[in-house]
């Protein structure tokens, strides 16, 4: 089948899509975007998180099928052109960055996280981020990180 969909905000077509084809296989194999990793395939780690029409969901779970007609927003798409999201600069700033694998799903989670809640509580980023697992960086710098991004964002809305 041809899939028509747009990924941040461009227009895309992947021919001879198999049925059974995740969105996560599309989005990596077949339009380049290797930025949602392709860790656990069962919706367990959330490193594959992506925006479907504005709500985060985990791409290997999503047959490419349901993306037909509708928005994708993977984690390439935060930054504008070559400017980072700044949730992408507190990640890198406050050092949650290790491995990189959780990364793209954590940085999706705490761009939706932070867009409904600008300060949330370390119990709400604890149960926002609860889907994404990372087995580098004791989650600490994650929370460092997260608390950076809405204090920078919320700066930004004054």
């Amino acid at each position: 089948m041809r899939l028509r969909f747009t990924v941040n905000g461009q227009p895309h077509e992947a021919d001879d899509v198999w049925e059974g084809e995740s969105l996560l296989y599309v989005l990596r194999e077949r339009l380049g975007l290797p930025g949602s990793k392709n860790a656990c395939e069962q919706g367990e780690c959330g490193s594959c998180t992506v925006y479907l029409d504005g709500v985060p969901v985990c791409a290997c779970l999503v047959a490419a099928g349901q993306a037909e007609g509708r928005e994708v927003r993977t984690v390439e798409g935060l930054a504008d052109g070559e400017r980072l999201d700044p949730v992408q600069e507190a990640f890198v700033e406050a050092g949650a960055v290790q491995c990189g694998f959780c990364t793209p799903g954590l940085l999706v989670q705490t761009h939706d996280l932070l867009a409904r809640r600008p300060r949330p509580s370390d119990a709400e980023i604890r149960e926002a981020l609860a889907g994404n697992l990372c087995r580098c960086t004791g989650y600490e710098k994650i929370m460092d990180a997260v608390r950076l991004a809405a204090q920078r964002t919320a700066e930004a809305r004054t």
